[in-house]
């Protein structure tokens, strides 16, 4: 193999060093633009798949974008952000922690909303009732919601230990990880409500247990009403994702796809539509809860006082950008997720598009410190 001309190494050498002194004076820039003599009163709102991390993998330039945020930078100063994500399944506290791990940038539970987060709000209505929570891998939802404070939630597998029948292509599980403290004879203790924390990780089980249920008599498990034109069990859902991104080259279904098979499923057998109840983006309950966490993580009165601005950067249009337009946060759209156009959302379309999170986060500084010289 030959090795190339010195003059040529040189000429190589040299520019690489010219781009990297650019990228320096271009941060150096976008850091002095933050002033040092009043605290900014603008905040980040970040999803977390697509934007922060893919599967289990970081996403190159989150952790330059967080460490910025958090003071990493000549004026010491931090700028108040939150985790607001469809996803969960496990507490604020253990996503927290997963995520800081991931970034290596220090993540602190009460910056972290997930989808069913704002659903610690139903606990006062249900803490004494018994409520059937899905979704998630082995018993955390089930560990969430009793810390949310359902105190008689119960879970599928409860139900299949009760009466293995009740899902037959599958024997009830003995792994001790997967079961509750529940002991219920479901033909006398009725189902109250029905809340999805999660997305379901058996399809089957969890359709036929939650249309039981949806379609007993007064909650009865193995019963079914006469008359299907008023529905007796409410039912929640923690997020409407129809697709999520991961680190597989093509989104993947999310739990929206599984509530319009839920759908479909109780409008086949009843001839009545199912009315259910939605948090997460885009709904506008979950933006209402993030406004409430941001309050909390405001350093001084005069930030309360003064109307914020806060920018939503997600990757899927549908939830993330129609979202945070709805609410009227400013929406920003990046391209390491669900979304990869070339250009805008025609659907959804965001007020800021950029390539990445680092992108997105230093353009928007220069626009709101710009605007207050």
């Amino acid at each position: 193999m030959k090795r190339l001309p010195s003059s040529l190494l040189n000429i190589m050498t040299s520019i690489v060093g010219t781009t990297f002194r650019i990228r320096q004076t271009v941060r150096q820039y976008f850091f002095r633009s933050i002033s040092t003599t009043s605290r900014p009163n603008y905040a980040f709102a970040f999803d977390i798949d697509g934007v922060l991390i893919k599967g289990k993998r970081p996403i190159l330039e989150a952790t330059r974008a967080l460490k910025l945020l958090n003071g990493d930078n000549p004026s010491n100063r931090t700028i108040p952000f939150v985790l607001l994500t469809n996803g969960g399944g496990v507490t604020e506290e253990e996503k927290a922690s997963q995520i800081s791990k991931l970034v290596n940038v220090k993540i602190d539970p009460k910056q972290v909303i997930l989808a069913h987060s704002p659903m610690k709000s139903l606990a006062d209505k249900y803490k004494d009732k018994r409520v059937l929570i899905v979704g998630g891998q082995k018993r955390n939802c089930y560990d969430v919601a009793k810390k949310y404070g359902f105190k008689e939630a119960v879970v599928p597998n409860d139900i299949m230990h009760w009466n293995n029948s009740s899902w037959p292509y599958s024997t009830a599980t003995s792994d001790l990880d997967m079961l509750t403290d529940s002991a219920i004879d479901f033909e006398k203790s009725p189902i109250h409500a029905v809340m999805v924390f999660h997305d379901t990780f058996d399809w089957g089980r969890d359709l036929q247990i939650m249309l039981d249920a949806l379609c007993s008599k007064d909650g009865i498990l193995g019963t079914r009403k006469d008359d299907y034109s008023v529905q007796d069990v409410p039912l929640y859902w923690s997020n409407n994702d129809l697709i999520w991104s991961t680190d597989f080259p093509a989104p993947r279904l999310g739990q929206g796809a599984f509530k319009v098979t839920l759908e479909a499923l109780y409008k086949k057998l009843t001839g009545h539509e199912l009315k259910s109840t939605s948090f997460g983006k885009p709904h506008s309950t979950t933006y209402q809860f993030a406004e409430r966490v941001l309050d909390t993580l405001a350093t001084q009165p005069l930030q309360l006082q003064q109307k914020r601005n806060v920018y939503a950067i997600g990757d899927n249009p549908a939830a993330d950008i129609k979202g945070a337009n709805n609410y009227g946060w400013t929406s920003v759209l990046v391209r390491t997720g669900v979304f990869t156009g070339k250009d805008n959302s025609k659907e959804f379309p965001a007020k800021i598009v950029c390539q990445n999170v680092e992108e997105a986060v230093e353009t928007i500084i220069a626009q709101e410190e710009s605007s207050r010289k």
